[in-house]
């Protein structure tokens, strides 16, 4: 399988890794109901080289929210063994996954938070360089969860499917709320045609107004508005 990784030169030590990751995963889904993809080839395409295909320059402060089982912190932390990795994950059974993992791959500073991010209080607001989300919320819903807790100058990287821009679009009213922009859009595909996929990366440029993030319920239920206009983003923002 290590075949469909030598793109990202990992060292023997660091597939070793991905081994011992990918058996763990397999040997405790059934316990904490982990992933639905459970083939090999499909686990390192699917999970593993998907996540692998974000770039850093390896030493920053990122917090992976709604994590799961890992994906993309844990391999970040395989592929970047200085970062400083936050896996943010509400399901305590997954936690208990994620320390697993952690222990038994013997990783140093990496951190399990088992909360809700609209949770996670004053500590971490501005903490990250990134926040990184893979299989999640709707864009509008995710970049109000994320962008309060980077730093200004710091990105958001939301992981999503070819099917992509319709999210972009409505999420551009929270964008100008959130004081943040599309910096850029990387494209790529998985070996074997087993699909395609987007980077989103999002720039804060200026501090977020202290009322957001909202409670979940509230950005799940009214959303920022989308501005009906998309080339023109000067009008005022309401809420639904």
């Amino acid at each position: 399988m290590d075949k469909y990784l030598e793109q990202f030169a990992l060292s023997s030590n660091q597939l070793k890794q991905l081994d011992i990751y990918f058996k763990l995963l397999i040997e405790e889904n059934q316990k904490y109901n982990l992933t639905s993809i459970t083939d090999k080839e499909e686990v390192y395409i699917k999970h593993f080289y998907d996540s692998l295909f974000i770039n850093l320059k390896g030493d920053e402060v990122i917090g992976d929210i709604g994590t799961g089982a890992g994906f993309p912190g844990l391999v970040l932390k395989i592929k970047y063994p200085k970062l400083k990795v936050y896996l943010i994950e509400s399901n305590q059974k997954k936690c208990r996954f994620l320390n697993l993992v952690i222990e038994s791959l013997n990783l140093k500073d990496v951190y399990v938070l088992n909360a809700r991010v609209e949770d996670l209080g004053l500590e971490y607001r501005e903490f990250f360089d990134f926040i990184v989300g893979r299989a999640v919320s709707q864009m509008r819903v995710f970049l109000e969860l994320a962008v309060p807790f980077i730093k200004v100058e710091g990105k958001v990287l939301l992981m999503k499917g070819k099917n992509y821009q319709q999210e972009v679009d409505e999420s551009l009213s929270a964008l100008k709320t959130l004081n943040s922009e599309i910096y850029d859009i990387i494209k790529y595909e998985l070996p074997n045609k087993l699909g395609s996929r987007v980077i989103i990366e999002v720039l804060k440029k200026k501090k977020t107004n202290k009322l957001y993030p909202r409670t979940y319920n509230l950005i799940k239920n009214k959303p920022l508005y989308r501005v009906s206009n998309c080339n023109n983003l000067s009008h005022n923002i309401s809420f639904l």
